[in-house]
């Protein structure tokens, strides 16, 4: 099974940017994290519509 919730380290590394522009993405909504047990993830299936978005 592949992971489907990805980390904000593993986005930044995925989209190639730092994780500090993680963050300011998640702050201003424009991807959408989930909250599991306290800690911020992203549903990889909302990383790749963002990213379809972007083109």
């Amino acid at each position: 099974m592949k992971k489907r919730l990805l980390t904000v380290k593993e986005v930044a590394q995925y989209l190639g940017v730092s994780e500090p522009t993680v963050w300011v993405l998640l702050r201003k909504g424009v991807l959408k994290r989930i909250k599991v047990g306290g800690a911020t993830r992203i549903d990889k299936i909302d990383l790749d519509k963002f990213i379809e978005n972007q083109k």
